[in-house]
């Protein structure tokens, strides 16, 4: 079975533009880039349980 890690870097790549923009209008980059990253991990994380999931679900005479 191949593991399919694009969710989480698109969650971490999401999450760091957010907390680049946060961080400038605060003045606090620095804080809201790793909180950018953390909540991305999750958001990604999520996204990649979905695919598998949804690729498990998709394969004949697979059972949960």
């Amino acid at each position: 079975m191949k593991k399919n890690r694009s969710g989480m870097s698109i969650g971490i790549g999401i999450g760091i533009g957010i907390g680049t923009a946060i961080g400038v209008v605060t003045g606090d980059i620095g804080l809201w880039i790793a909180v950018g990253v953390a909540i991305g991990a999750g958001v990604g994380t999520t996204l990649t349980q979905q695919s598998t999931k949804k690729d498990n679900d998709d394969e004949p005479g697979k059972s949960s």
